[in-house]
C-alpha cells in the first residue's frame, strides 16, 4: 500500500466513523463548551492553521455538542502557563508538543522529538505500537491531564545563525534558542541555550538577545521571518528528525465528554497525524525556494560537526537516564524498540 492510499484510506476510515458518531451525538450529547487555545499561533506556518483545523474538525464531527473555538495564545493564558492551566482545569484543550514542558520531567521530551532519532514511520511505531502512548498517557496523568498523539512532522532544520559556523569553537559562547533535548548537547559544546516560545522568538533574535535560533521546518521559519535577521540556515535537523503533537485535556473537561465524543478526538488525532505529516512533506521545496531569494545561505553540517553533535548527544541520553527514573523508562523503551526495529529499516528500507 502507497502512501497516497494509506492517508486516502485513512480518511474514509475517520469519515465513516464521524458519520455513524454524528447520529447519535446530535440526538443524545450534551453540549461541552470546550476553553481551547495553542502554543502556536495561527500565523505559524502549518502548526498554526492545524491547531485551527483540529477545532473545527471536533465542532463539525460533533455536530456542535462539542463547542469548540480557536483562542490565539495568550488570548486565555500567556504560553508558557498552558501546561498549568490545563492541569488545573483553568483551560480546557491546549494543542502543543511535549518538549514545551521539561521543566516538569525532562521525560515529556521524549514524547516530542529524540536527537539522531527515527524517521516519523519509526518514532510512530514506537509510540502506538511499542508502548509510548501507554507511557506518555501515565505521565500527563500525574498532572490530571488527558493527553492524545496528536500530529508528526518530519525533519525540521538545524537553525539560523548571523554568521557562518564554520568550526566548532565558532559554537562556544552563542547564545541560541533551543528545543528539548538538543538544548542540552548544544549545551556541552559551548552554546549557552535558552527554550523562547514562537511568538517571542523573533523579536530575541531581532534585538540579539540571542545570537541564533531553531525553529522548525522551513515553512514555519519562514512565517517567523529569521530570515530577516540571520543570513546562515544551517541543515540537517539532527535533533528533530521527526516531532510529535498532542492535544492536552483537562482531566475534568475529559470526564465531562461522552464516549462517542471522546472517540471524535481520539479520531480527529489520530487523522490529523496523517494529513500534517503529509503537508508537511509537501510543502517545504517551495519554502526553501522563497527562503533562497531572500539572500539566505544554506548550509549542511559537516560530519565533523554532526559526530560531535552525536557523541554529546550519547553523553546527555546517559546523564538523563540517571538522573529521572521516568526518563530512563521511556529511553529504556524506545531504545530497544529501535534494536528490534533496525533488521527491518536496513532490509526494508533503500539507503
Amino acid at each position: 500500500m502507497g502512501m497516497r492510499e494509506l492517508f486516502s484510506g485513512t480518511a474514509v476510515a475517520c469519515a465513516a466513523l464521524a458519520l455513524a458518531l454524528a447520529g447519535p451525538a446530535e440526538a443524545q450529547d450534551k453540549r461541552v463548551r470546550v476553553a481551547y487555545t495553542s502554543t502556536f499561533g495561527s500565523g505559524v506556518a502549518l502548526l498554526g492553521p492545524t491547531a485551527i483545523s483540529i477545532g473545527e474538525k471536533l465542532k463539525r464531527m460533533s455536530a456542535g455538542s462539542i463547542d469548540i473555538r480557536f483562542n490565539e495564545p495568550g488570548a486565555l493564558v500567556p504560553a508558557n502557563q498552558m501546561f498549568d492551566a490545563v492541569s488545573a482545569g483553568s483551560v480546557d484543550m491546549v494543542w502543543a508538543t511535549p518538549g514545551f514542558w521539561t521543566g516538569k520531567d525532562i521525560a515529556f521530551a521524549m514524547f516530542a522529538s529524540v536527537p539522531f532519532g527515527p524517521g516519523a514511520g519509526e518514532y510512530l511505531a514506537w509510540m502506538y505500537h511499542g508502548g509510548g502512548v501507554q507511557q506518555m498517557k501515565e505521565l500527563y496523568a500525574k498532572y490530571n491531564i488527558e493527553v492524545q498523539l496528536c500530529g508528526v512532522i518530519s525533519p525540521e532544520a538545524s537553525g539560523w545563525f548571523r554568521r557562518e559556523i564554520k568550526s566548532l569553537d565558532d559554537l562556544k559562547g552563542l547564545k541560541m534558542r533551543f528545543f528539548g533535548l538538543g538544548a542540552k548537547v548544544m549545551e556541552k559544546l559551548g552554546v549557552s541555550t535558552q527554550l523562547i516560545l514562537p511568538g517571542e522568538i523573533f523579536q530575541a533574535l531581532q534585538l540579539g538577545t540571542i545570537d541564533a535560533t531553531e525553529f522548525s521546518m522551513p515553512v514555519m521559519d519562514l512565517s517567523l521571518g529569521f530570515h530577516q535577521v540571520a543570513k546562515h540556515y544551517y541543515f540537517p535537523g539532527w535533533h528533530q528528525q521527526s516531532t510529535l503533537n498532542e492535544m492536552m485535556i483537562s482531566k475534568a473537561k475529559w470526564n465531562e465528554f461522552s464516549d462517542a465524543q471522546k472517540a471524535m478526538v481520539e479520531v480527529a488525532c489520530e487523522a490529523n497525524v496523517a494529513r500534517e505529516f503529509a503537508e508537511g512533506e509537501a510543502v517545504q521545496f517551495k519554502a526553501i525556494q522563497d527562503i533562497q531569494t531572500k539572500g539566505v545561505t544554506l548550509h549542511r553540517w559537516s560530519d565533523e560537526f554532526l559526530k560531535a553533535f552525536e557523541n554529546a548527544w550519547n553523553e546527555v541520553a546517559k546523564e538523563e537516564a540517571a538522573k529521572s527514573a521516568t526518563f530512563k523508562k521511556a529511553w529504556d523503551s524506545y531504545s530497544s524498540f529501535r534494536e528490534n526495529y533496525k533488521v527491518w529499516r536496513e532490509l526494508g528500507y533503500l539507503k
